[in-house]
């Protein structure tokens, strides 16, 4: 086993490029340990739909980046109060799923620091029935890989707040994640230590040694090519969002010049059809603004950029383009 040190890099944008670029990369003949803590950010899994999985008004108003990762299963939230770890290895057909076998080490480590720790369900590590860690798994036909994330002190109202999605229930063919109640590790410990030295005693019980581990120092190609990466997937809204499936939403709201209600077709982030209805007086066609909103990505500045100029009042009531379309994207 051979730990890789990031740096100290908190992008998650950089950390998760990271994580692909190792189990596409590096040996597949040597395992691999990877530590990493990010900024405050939503992980979204491969087959999630990320307009589904966010409170996007609380997003947008506390920064939170949101990336979407490699491996499947639920959305998560990461800040500096969480350690997350990767391991890779080679590609074994009977690992796949065996969330135990990878899991276990970190188990161990945990239950000598005198945390309750087991692993549960699927993929899931708990202390006293509360979930501290989730894991999920991808591969390629010669390595694999299985990260997760450790809650150490994280801050729970923001877990909750960031995946608690708001406004009117989207139908979706994508998977939702399963949210289960979470705690933190410094609950359970006996005494209290911080960050690096929680990370130092995971590492310390994985290599069965104090220091003087076994580290591979990434060189400047290795970061060029994370770096390349990051900017061309994991920085792109086509990976974050476009990916996300088809799937219909409607936003229902009564204003002071009546109820609009909105009913949203979205494939791959583009709004493929949008009919409005409601008991408004405009004067105007509201199918009209609809053909201006048709083939944009759902999101604020697009929809905004496709409303520039036009006056809403003449079709709705009195309205400002920034309140509409916050209205049409709202979660």
């Amino acid at each position: 086993m051979i730990f890789i040190d990031n740096e100290d890099v908190n992008d998650p944008q950089i950390n998760l490029a990271l994580d692909e670029y190792i189990v596409r990369t590096f040996d597949p003949n040597e395992d691999y340990v990877l530590f990493y803590i990010n900024q405050p950010s939503i992980i979204i899994g491969k087959h999630q739909n990320t307009a589904e999985e966010i409170n996007a008004p609380y997003v947008k108003d506390n920064n939170i980046i949101v990336v979407r990762r490699i491996s499947g299963g639920g959305a998560v939230y990461h800040d500096y109060g969480n350690l997350n770890f990767s391991f890779s290895t080679k590609y074994d057909n009977k690992k796949v799923n065996n969330f135990i076998q990878f899991t276990k080490p970190i188990v161990e480590a945990l239950q000598k620091m005198g945390i309750p720790a087991e692993m549960t369900g699927r993929n899931d590590i708990v202390a006293n029935e509360r979930k501290i860690s989730g894991n999920a798994q991808f591969s390629t036909t010669k390595k694999m890989f299985s990260h997760g994330t450790l809650l150490f002190d994280s801050n729970i109202e923001d877990v909750v707040s960031a995946l608690n999605v708001s406004g009117e229930k989207i139908t979706s063919k994508g998977i939702k994640s399963i949210r289960s109640r979470v705690a933190n590790i410094t609950e359970f410990l006996p005494e209290a230590i911080d960050m690096q030295e929680f990370r130092k005693k995971i590492l310390q019980s994985i290599f069965q040694k104090e220091d003087d581990f076994p580290t591979y120092k990434l060189s400047k190609e290795d970061w060029e090519a994370v770096h390349k990466l990051s900017k061309e997937k994991y920085q792109t809204w086509e990976w974050n969002y476009g990916r996300s499936p088809e799937f219909n939403v409607q936003q229902k709201h009564r204003f002071d010049f009546g109820q609009v209600d909105a009913r949203i077709q979205v494939k791959e982030g583009v709004i493929t059809d949008i009919k409005f209805f409601g008991d408004f007086l405009g004067h105007g066609d509201s199918s009209e603004v609809a053909d201006l909103l048709l083939n944009n990505r759902y999101d604020d500045a697009s929809l905004a950029y496709a409303l520039k100029g036009v006056d809403l009042k003449h079709y709705f009531g009195e309205i400002s383009i920034d309140d509409f379309v916050g209205f049409l994207t709202k979660q």
